[in-house]
């Protein structure tokens, strides 16, 4: 059961109905419990982890929380998503991006494996053109003020020695959120994307091969700010801050969640 309290007992999320896709684990999944924790009327998870994400949604209470099975690959799925959710709970006030996945290899552009290449734009950067494009939509049509966050990386910002699919098609989400922030501010609607550094996710650590704890020491080693271990819960107080009224005059912003990883050295 999820619980309702927060500091001074004001819910930031109060009443609100949030998407969050790639909600069965890592970052969505600890989003889902901070909307939910916050006051959210519903969050309803995306994803296509069917036994995970039913696993949430028991662990924040199915009066609080559902399910909804989603491949951001196909538009139309999307649109379902988004079209299904106004039709049941009157709006959709927030949609939190988070669906991605990282690079198959650490393949230079010497290297470059096309059909990886394609199968992780689709997902990283189409599909979340389409969460973007739908959500705003919905909110547009009824007149809701919302909240669109999207999930981009410190590999937006930086190059890299490999991965070259991942880094540009984190690069592409900032494009996104910048253009559509512009487009969608004069219908109030703010369009903001967070930036991790490195953490261990499950995706991450299956990724990787290694447990947890193993990631963690490999990112803690490289990590500029010492004495704090980087967690999806970080990240999703973060989304938090862009989900609600606490940042209600930003907008077209890049939050970055790295430690100082990305400062000049």
């Amino acid at each position: 059961m999820a619980e309702t309290t927060s500091t001074n007992n004001i819910l930031k999320l109060e009443g609100k109905v949030a998407i969050v896709t790639g909600g069965a684990s890592g970052i969505g999944e600890a989003t889902a419990h901070v909307f939910a924790n916050q006051g959210a009327r519903i969050v309803v998870i995306a994803d296509i982890q069917d036994e995970l994400g039913n696993q949430v949604v028991a662990s924040i209470g199915t009066h609080r929380c559902t399910y909804f099975n989603c491949d951001v690959t196909n538009e139309d799925q999307v649109k379902h998503l988004v079209q299904s959710t106004v039709k049941t709970y009157g709006q959709l006030d927030i949609m939190f991006s988070n669906a991605g996945i990282p690079s198959l290899s650490e393949q230079t552009i010497l290297e470059l494996d096309m059909t990886h290449f394609d199968r992780l734009i689709a997902v990283n950067a189409r599909g979340m053109a389409a969460c973007v494009k739908h959500a705003a939509r919905a909110m547009v049509e009824k007149r809701v003020r919302g909240s669109i966050v999207c999930t981009a990386s410190i590999a937006a910002s930086l190059g890299a020695p490999h991965s070259t699919d991942y880094v540009m098609s984190k690069h592409a989400i900032l494009g996104l959120m910048r253009a559509a922030s512009m487009q969608l501010a004069e219908h109030g609607i703010r369009v903001n994307s967070v930036s991790p550094n490195g953490l261990a996710t499950p995706l991450t650590c299956k990724m990787l091969g290694m447990s947890k704890e193993k990631v963690q020491e490999v990112y803690v080693q490289c990590a500029r700010l010492k004495g704090v271990v980087l967690t999806p819960k970080h990240i999703a107080d973060a989304v938090l801050f862009l989900a609600s009224d606490d940042s209600a005059f930003v907008t077209g912003h890049d939050l970055l969640v790295d430690g100082g990883f990305t400062l000049p050295k």
